[in-house]
Protein backbone atom coordinates (compact mmCIF):
# COMPACT_ATOMS: atom_id res chain seq x y z
CA UNK A 1 0.00 0.00 0.00
CA UNK A 2 1.32 3.40 -0.91
CA UNK A 3 1.65 5.85 1.89
CA UNK A 4 1.76 9.59 1.40
CA UNK A 5 5.01 11.24 3.47
CA UNK A 6 7.25 14.05 3.14
CA UNK A 7 5.70 15.20 0.03
CA UNK A 8 6.00 11.72 -1.64
CA UNK A 9 4.29 9.02 -2.50
CA UNK A 10 6.08 5.54 -0.72
CA UNK A 11 6.13 1.88 -0.95
CA UNK A 12 8.12 -1.09 -0.59
CA UNK A 13 7.88 -4.31 -2.66
CA UNK A 14 9.47 -7.45 -1.99
CA UNK A 15 10.09 -10.65 -4.52
CA UNK A 16 10.95 -14.22 -4.28
CA UNK A 17 14.95 -12.82 -5.55
CA UNK A 18 16.93 -10.45 -7.16
CA UNK A 19 16.10 -11.21 -10.60
CA UNK A 20 12.64 -11.02 -9.99
CA UNK A 21 13.25 -8.06 -8.36
CA UNK A 22 15.44 -6.54 -11.24
CA UNK A 23 12.56 -7.57 -13.94
CA UNK A 24 9.86 -5.74 -11.80
CA UNK A 25 12.16 -2.72 -12.07
CA UNK A 26 12.60 -3.02 -15.62
CA UNK A 27 9.14 -3.09 -16.43
CA UNK A 28 8.32 0.33 -14.29
CA UNK A 29 11.58 2.12 -15.81
CA UNK A 30 9.74 1.60 -19.12
CA UNK A 31 6.21 2.48 -17.91
CA UNK A 32 7.88 5.65 -16.14
CA UNK A 33 9.88 6.43 -19.31
CA UNK A 34 6.73 6.65 -21.52
CA UNK A 35 4.98 8.58 -18.62
CA UNK A 36 7.90 11.24 -18.74
CA UNK A 37 8.02 10.58 -15.04
CA UNK A 38 10.93 8.78 -13.21
CA UNK A 39 11.03 7.15 -9.64
CA UNK A 40 13.63 7.72 -6.99
CA UNK A 41 14.22 4.23 -5.93
CA UNK A 42 16.24 1.93 -3.83
CA UNK A 43 17.15 -1.98 -4.14
CA UNK A 44 18.56 -4.49 -2.05
CA UNK A 45 18.25 -7.87 -3.32
CA UNK A 46 14.61 -8.90 -3.61
CA UNK A 47 13.24 -5.24 -1.69
CA UNK A 48 12.66 -2.32 -4.32
CA UNK A 49 11.44 0.84 -2.72
CA UNK A 50 9.67 3.38 -4.64
CA UNK A 51 9.27 7.25 -3.76
CA UNK A 52 6.75 9.17 -6.22
CA UNK A 53 7.47 12.95 -6.32
CA UNK A 54 7.23 15.20 -9.28
CA UNK A 55 10.18 17.26 -9.33
CA UNK A 56 9.17 20.46 -11.96
CA UNK A 57 6.06 20.82 -9.28
CA UNK A 58 8.26 21.85 -6.35
CA UNK A 59 9.20 17.83 -4.84
CA UNK A 60 5.32 17.71 -3.79
CA UNK A 61 3.28 14.83 -5.04
CA UNK A 62 0.54 15.62 -7.45
CA UNK A 63 -1.92 13.16 -9.74
CA UNK A 64 1.33 12.50 -11.97
CA UNK A 65 2.61 10.66 -9.15
CA UNK A 66 -0.86 8.60 -8.39
CA UNK A 67 -0.93 7.92 -11.83
CA UNK A 68 2.49 6.39 -12.07
CA UNK A 69 1.97 4.17 -8.77
CA UNK A 70 -1.70 2.92 -9.98
CA UNK A 71 0.55 1.64 -12.90
CA UNK A 72 3.46 0.43 -10.74
CA UNK A 73 0.46 -1.37 -9.02
CA UNK A 74 -0.73 -2.87 -11.99
CA UNK A 75 2.87 -4.47 -12.52
CA UNK A 76 3.53 -5.56 -9.68
CA UNK A 77 0.05 -7.92 -9.81
CA UNK A 78 1.07 -9.35 -12.64
CA UNK A 79 4.45 -10.79 -11.30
Amino acid sequence: MWKEERNKLQRSFEFKDFSEAFGFMTRVALIAEKMNHHPYWTNEYNKVELFLSTHDAGNIVTEKDHKLAKAIDKIYKKE
